[in-house]
């Protein structure tokens, strides 16, 4: 039987960029075995038993299967990957009396007021909270944004700086803030939306050694980074402390948003997501990129469920995942089941203490004996050897939109799933460098022509193209 089996943005590299496939099969399983047989690109994204690798949750109308389920003629398969009931409430009623609101606050949110979902108690809910966002890029700008409209202690932790390309979409920054410190121009802007928002700044990289102390004290903990380590990190924080855990991810024009909260019986991140893609498998969103007002839409959602959760009342996300594609606009929320073998909040967890899982090593972060192995070359040394005319093969396996931003000089364009098949328009008496934009998928790229049997040398441009625009593209215009 015919079912419509729909690519989420980050696996499309592997279907020949097509969102939507039309394949055939009575199971999951079958309908995947004929969606490999189309596009040979994602066994990838495969075991060698024919399983989806952990990265990629499977789900058929909105619910989500494993790879034996049956299938019905019509059946709508989506294909998930980690880009990274009503709610009680967790502001007690002891805390919202021990609050005011004066004259002015009534005024300043009084269309809060007017919602008789919220109301003076609620809005007293959210004065009484304290609530954390990690993270202050492309969403945790309009989460805190939104957030300043009455939340009484709000969190803010990032380690960056503002930098030129954040501006797009990181919509608290402006052009004046750039080289600052991302928590002193957020904290600047709030105080500027309102005054009355007690600002806690914590301008340092979040770790298994300080997460715990940092995440102390907060009702409500947002992830708004833009890495595995650290959406892994945080959800364990959050459940070995008992946090409420808000998620957002988004990657081009696909977002994510979710509340796991297991102290109220919800799965964790870890239950819809066990662990992340291989390394430089999938792109990142820096190198991938994203449509500016996304960032906007999914921060929004984000900053929505976190009143929700403090005022309790609504239909929250806890347990259920929203999927979103803006560029075809489409919309699913997702049943995410909780999953019992689960290390860290399973029956019988592997995970008891943060400081003793090594989060590097988990997201591919180390260098593996794979990696050491690979050759590199620096940018300048690549510069120079082009400059005397050295004979040099240079292959580029970066994604179209990739290399419309920049255009390697003198590259040939061949895409990761299709060197093993292409390896015989490279010469193996001449050293073949590899490049990508940030040094991870040309390491993969070499390890998968050396399994392919190519015996020629292989090097791969050390950070990618980013650390070679200043030597390459410092003249470049748009």
């Amino acid at each position: 039987m015919k079912n419509t089996l729909y690519i989420s943005a980050t696996l499309r590299i592997f279907a020949e960029h097509k969102a939507e496939v039309e394949v055939e099969g009575n199971t999951v399983r079958e309908a995947l075995c004929d969606l490999r047989e189309q596009y040979p690109e994602c066994e990838k994204i495969f075991e060698e038993n024919g399983s989806t690798k952990p990265f990629v949750s499977i789900f058929v109308n909105d619910r989500r299967v494993h790879n034996d389920a049956d299938l019905k003629e019509g059946d709508r398969i989506l294909l998930l990957p980690v880009i990274a009931g009503g709610a009680p409430g967790v502001i007690s009623d002891e805390r919202r009396k021990a609050v005011t609101l004066d004259d002015k606050e009534i005024e300043r949110y009084n269309k809060h007021l007017m919602l008789r979902d919220i109301g003076v108690k609620g809005q007293k809910r959210i004065k009484a909270a304290k609530v954390l966002v990690i993270g202050l890029g492309s969403l945790g700008t309009p989460v805190v944004q939104y957030l300043a409209a009455g939340v009484g202690t709000l969190g803010i932790a990032d380690f960056d700086e503002v930098s030129l390309g954040n501006l797009q979409s990181q919509v608290i920054h402006m052009t004046k803030d750039v080289n600052r410190p991302k928590t002193a121009s957020a904290r600047d802007k709030i105080k500027a939306i309102n005054p009355n928002v007690r600002i806690e700044a914590i301008n340092e990289r979040i770790t298994a050694h300080n997460i715990a102390g940092i995440i102390d004290g907060y009702d409500v903990i947002v992830d708004c980074t833009d890495n595995y380590q650290s959406r892994y990190l945080i959800n364990d924080a959050c459940v070995l402390c008992k946090k409420p855990l808000v998620f957002g991810a988004m990657y081009q024009f696909e977002g994510q948003v979710s509340v796991f909260d297991v102290q109220n019986g919800s799965p964790c991140f870890r239950c819809q997501f066990p662990a992340p893609p291989p390394a430089g498998l999938v792109p990142t969103c820096s190198a991938g990129g994203t449509i500016s007002p996304l960032s906007g839409i999914i921060g929004s959602i984000q900053a929505n469920e976190v009143l929700k959760l403090l005022i309790g009342g609504g239909e929250t996300l806890t347990g259920r995942l929203l999927f979103m594609d803006t560029w075809n606009f489409r919309t699913s929320v997702l049943n995410i089941c909780k999953d019992e073998n689960c290390p860290v909040c399973g029956k019988s967890p592997s995970i008891t203490e943060i400081t003793e899982f090594d989060y590097e090593d988990f997201c591919g972060l180390k260098p593996c004996e794979e990696e050491n192995s690979v050759e590199t070359i620096e940018p300048a040394e690549l510069k120079a050897r082009m400059d005397s005319g050295e004979p040099l093969t240079i292959i580029d396996i970066r994604e179209p939109h990739e290399r419309a931003i920049r255009r390697f000089p003198n590259a040939v364009v061949i895409p990761i799933g299709q060197l093993v098949r292409r390896q015989k328009e490279l010469d193996p008496d001449i050293d073949t460098v590899f490049i990508c934009t940030e040094g991870k998928r040309s390491i993969l790229a070499i390890n998968t022509l050396r399994d392919g049997g190519y015996t020629g040398r292989m090097l791969s441009l050390s950070g990618g193209v980013n650390a070679a625009k200043e030597l390459f593209f410092a003249n470049e215009k748009a």
